[in-house]
């Protein structure tokens, strides 16, 4: 569980990004951020995976404070993964091995640089891939994947090397229907089978209201809006 109160995010000389944010994400939880360009939607998610740091306020994980400590945060990384639009994969590498050797907050310096792995991680990896839809796909190189396809293979990535929060930016931005809605698909069968908590920025506004347990909306930094997934009314949006 994530305890988010009160969170503030002040840029040096700047402007209040984050202003006075609260909220909580269950195990098994799918949320969508909705708001408008700058309304500090990107800037929650990169506080959450520990990318920024923040002004103040308080920020837990199953009722403990985040860690100070570099070995601390490391474990946080890893289990509170941030899946940008565009994510980056080997292009040389197939789906496969791009998820199992994960990227440089994932996976230990001697994977990476050998490639090596076990058995059993090897079978963990497959049976994901199969999970998602991508079984067929294990092999190809991965700029010979779709856009869906990559952002996929993103998210086992995450998930094979420990993750039990997802963050996604924009996660169907670029992508067909069909494909956009097969992947909020997979995420929201792995809410409910595994416990995974997503909290994905969506903006279109349809996607949102039919796979997202909670909404929450963002205007100026602050929390205009949170309510359960359902169509939003015209005196809401206009909240956004």
């Amino acid at each position: 569980m994530i305890h988010i109160a009160h969170l503030k995010k002040q840029i040096p000389a700047g402007p209040l990004v984050l202003d006075d944010i609260s909220f909580r994400a269950d195990e098994g939880e799918f949320i969508a951020v909705k708001g408008g360009s700058g309304s500090g939607k990107s800037m929650l998610l990169k506080c959450l995976a520990l990318q920024e740091g923040w002004t103040s306020g308080s920020y837990k994980i199953d009722g403990r404070q985040i860690p100070t400590t570099a070995i601390g945060r490391m474990r946080i990384r890893r289990e509170v993964t941030l899946v940008e639009e565009k994510p980056f994969l080997s292009a040389n590498r197939t789906a496969l091995k791009n998820v199992l050797i994960g990227s440089a907050a994932q996976a230990s310096l001697l994977r990476r640089a050998t490639g090596m792995v076990r058995n059993d991680d090897y079978m963990g990896a497959m049976d994901m891939l199969e999970k998602v839809g991508l079984l067929d796909k294990a092999h190809s190189k991965a700029d010979k994947l779709s856009g869906g396809e990559r952002q996929r293979v993103a998210i086992v990535r995450a998930l094979v090397h420990g993750a039990k929060v997802l963050l996604l930016d924009e996660p169907i931005s670029g992508l067909d229907p069909h494909a956009g809605e097969q992947v909020l698909a997979d995420l929201k069968q792995l809410c409910k089978n595994q416990g995974l908590i997503v909290i994905a920025v969506l903006h279109q506004g349809d996607w949102a209201e039919r796979f997202a347990d909670r909404i929450l909306g963002l205007s100026g930094g602050k929390l205009v809006l949170q309510v359960s997934g359902r169509r939003l009314t015209s005196k809401e949006k206009m909240l956004l």
